[in-house]
């Protein structure tokens, strides 16, 4: 088990990174919310789970403990499998996601592409009281300086998109779904979060 890589960020795109160690690069798949918190930074740390299949491993990378925490609940699901979870904490804050678990909100999570109905209720009734143990209801929503939307934002928006599983006309009718309604002052990743969650 690989409990977390420090080293030099050499790519990062919204569904992964690239972290040079020692002249080994490992290919580390991230959330959202986790490409947000990296910014531009030089060297990073992530936490990870290593995932082992028969035909592949494939690491996935944290920021926080708290987001790591959340993925291994939603992995301990039946149905749930580590993409799966990616793509719920790609589509929900940390915050967001307690919340609606604490809440018994099956909607919120329910509104993820590739959730049904039967996987949101085994999440809430499976993850609640643990949630409820450590959920703080106040949330603070960290705003990570807009950008003006240009060719380069809306062709990685639909590139993470598609990586995410999405058919690559449904992804670009989403994106233009969501800057008719906002305009061009999005960044990048409220840009893939707000079409991750376009109906």
């Amino acid at each position: 088990m690989i409990a977390y890589l420090k080293g030099k960020l050499v790519y990062k795109d919204p569904t992964f990174v690239i972290i040079d160690i020692s002249g080994v690069g490992y290919h580390v798949k991230i959330s959202l919310q986790t490409y947000s918190k990296i910014k531009d930074e030089e060297h990073i740390m992530l936490l990870t789970y290593l995932h082992i299949k028969e035909d592949a491993h494939t690491l996935y990378g944290f920021k926080e403990e708290n987001e790591k925490r959340l993925f291994l609940h939603l992995i301990s699901i039946s149905g749930v499998g580590p993409n799966t979870g990616l793509m719920i904490l790609s589509s929900l804050s940390s915050d967001e996601l307690e919340t609606a678990i604490a809440q018994e909100d099956f909607r919120t999570i329910q509104n993820v592409k590739g959730v049904g109905a039967k996987t949101a209720q085994r999440i809430v009734l499976e993850l609640k009281d643990k949630i409820r143990k450590d959920v703080l209801l106040d949330q603070g929503q960290v705003q990570t300086g807009f950008i003006g939307v240009n060719n380069k934002i809306r062709e990685e928006a639909l590139q993470a998109l598609i990586t995410l599983g999405f058919p690559k006309a449904t992804a670009e009718k989403n994106i233009a779904a969501v800057l008719k309604k906002t305009g061009s002052e999005i960044s990048l990743e409220e840009l893939i979060k707000a079409s991750l969650k376009t109906p």
